[in-house]
């Protein structure tokens, strides 16, 4: 999901510089990239990249919390499983200390 929402961003982000910077205005039609586009598919470019942009931070973010959260979960089941192994040591020894008590023989 970070990394779709990073292509996103990046995609929208080049097709804005590129219009800026390669655009060439004769006679009403602009010239973008060597292809000639009215007013509106350029309104309509500029609209799909922000909103690509747009779109590609929200995935982004949306990653990231997703990511954060599932180490968090993993760090905590880390320290249940360690705390559950803890106290079977403790359980079996004590089990042992028990049967010994019991047995004295073996």
């Amino acid at each position: 999901m970070l990394i779709l929402g990073l292509v996103l961003v990046l995609a929208g982000a080049a097709v804005i510089v590129s219009a800026v910077f390669t655009a060439d205005v004769s006679g009403g039609e602009v010239e973008i990239l060597g292809i000639e586009v009215g007013a509106l598919t350029l309104f309509l470019l500029g609209v799909a990249s922000g909103l690509a942009i747009l779109w590609g931070f929200s995935l982004g973010k949306f990653g990231a919390r997703r990511s954060w959260r599932q180490r968090k979960e993993h760090q905590r089941l880390e320290e249940l499983s360690a705390k559950l192994d803890r106290v079977e040591a403790e359980r079996r020894r004590d089990v042992d200390d028990d049967d010994s008590r019991q047995h004295p023989h073996l």
